[in-house]
């Protein structure tokens, strides 16, 4: 009985949507050096993240946010700038961005940063985790290559010396997916033995994405350092370089029966969606907040409640939010040096990249592996092995030997 009524439930809720469809105006003219996106809906958990999502995957940055939740209605309003610095002048983006946040379809994810989303043939989906450790990854890409498995696109966190990888892989002859339970089965044996090292044999995972998902790619990889409890900080080797840690508190707005969290951290791209991408899959919901960056600074200030309705009740709830939203603000930060490769893209090229690395005692702190039109484009954040800034003789080095192209 409960499930028919849950059912007509959904049902209704539904048809409230298509009575009122989202609406959005896109406005160049009522600041002077941003874009307003108003985006005004009916109210469903999750629509926050999902617009937000939207924008991010556009490399839009948020400069503010207006977020407005009460009742069955919702409004957000986003100030938003490109990566120059400018306003949304592009016709077809203003076109596309109204299109894809006015879709009756929960927002469909576009398939960049998804994971699954492309048909089965295309790739198989790796997710790993497991302790974070140098040479990591060029050990797991050397694997990869003697099981003639071709990296297609990767993107690799790490955080509290814990590290998490979602990586698309084809056959390295066919170029299609990868579906022989046998060798799926050989490969899954192999990373999970890299993973586990010698001292992660309970911890270390590696699964196989089932085909179709719609997981947006950065979102899993939130979930899986969270389900991995990364979020419990652990000490740091003596001699490394500290990082200025984010400033979150957890207040109660007893005259509202809000939860308020505000959050001061350093600005950086995407840290937005991060943040409410946490309090979505913690099953918080957003009823206000505002948001505002600076040169310095970003703030976010957020009135929330548990999905069933109750403030945050406890001192251990209290405690794990705080922990778990500075870990959502660590994990992405640009720790490290970036360096940046395009070259022609060939089977194992990853590995002669990470194994270079290795060699010059640099740790991977997180990458981001993408390739089209054959060629390679890869973003490393490296540090040497203590944690601390890369020497300028090092980087000459790996540039050598990599090739100065």
């Amino acid at each position: 009985m409960f499930e028919k009524f849950e059912e007509r439930d959904d049902e209704f809720a539904k048809l409230i949507r298509r009575i009122n469809p989202p609406r959005v105006v896109i406005d160049n003219d009522s600041c002077e050096d941003a874009t307003i996106v108003q985006v005004d809906s009916v109210n469903k958990h999750g629509i926050l993240l999902q617009v937000v999502q939207v924008l991010t995957d556009l490399n839009l940055v948020i400069k503010k946010a207006y977020i407005s939740s009460d009742g069955g209605w919702f409004m957000d309003v986003f100030n938003v700038i490109d990566q120059d610095g400018n306003k949304i002048r592009d016709q077809e983006l203003i076109s596309y961005i109204q299109r894809r946040l006015e879709e009756d379809d929960d927002f469909v994810p576009s398939s960049k940063g998804v994971v699954g989303l492309v048909p089965s043939e295309e790739h198989t989906c790796i997710e790993l985790t497991g302790i974070d450790r140098p040479g990591l990854l060029s050990e797991v890409c050397a694997v990869l290559t003697d099981l003639r498995c071709n990296v297609v696109n990767a993107e690799i966190w790490t955080h509290n010396a814990r590290a998490a990888a979602v990586v698309h892989v084809t056959d390295d002859i066919t170029g299609c997916a990868i579906e022989d339970p046998k060798r799926l089965a050989t490969i899954k044996e192999l990373l999970c033995n890299v993973l586990k090292g010698n001292s992660d044999l309970n911890t270390a995972k590696m699964t196989l994405s089932p085909p179709g998902g719609v997981t947006h790619r950065e979102r899993r990889l939130h979930q899986i350092m969270f389900a991995d409890r990364d979020y419990v900080r652990v000490e740091r080797p003596e001699g490394g370089a500290k990082k200025s840690r984010p400033h979150v508190t957890v207040a109660d707005c007893t005259e509202k029966d809000y939860t308020v969290i505000t959050m001061r951290s350093k600005d950086r791209p995407k840290l937005l969606f991060d943040t409410v991408c946490t309090l979505t899959d913690m099953q918080y919901v957003v009823f206000h907040g505002v948001v505002h960056t600076g040169r310095m600074e970003a703030y976010q200030e957020y009135y929330i409640r548990h999905v069933d309705g109750v403030p945050v009740s406890s001192e251990a709830e209290r405690e794990r939010v705080v922990q778990c939203l500075e870990a959502a603000i660590e994990r992405r930060g640009s720790e490290g040096l970036e360096l940046e490769l395009c070259a022609e893209d060939r089977v194992g090229l990853l590995s002669d990249i990470t194994r270079v690395f290795r060699e010059n005692s640099l740790c991977i702190k997180r990458a981001e592996i993408s390739t089209k039109g054959g060629k390679a484009r890869d973003t490393f954040y490296v540090t040497d092995v203590t944690g601390s800034p890369v020497d300028p003789k090092t980087v000459d080095s790996i540039c050598r030997q990599i090739g100065q192209g």
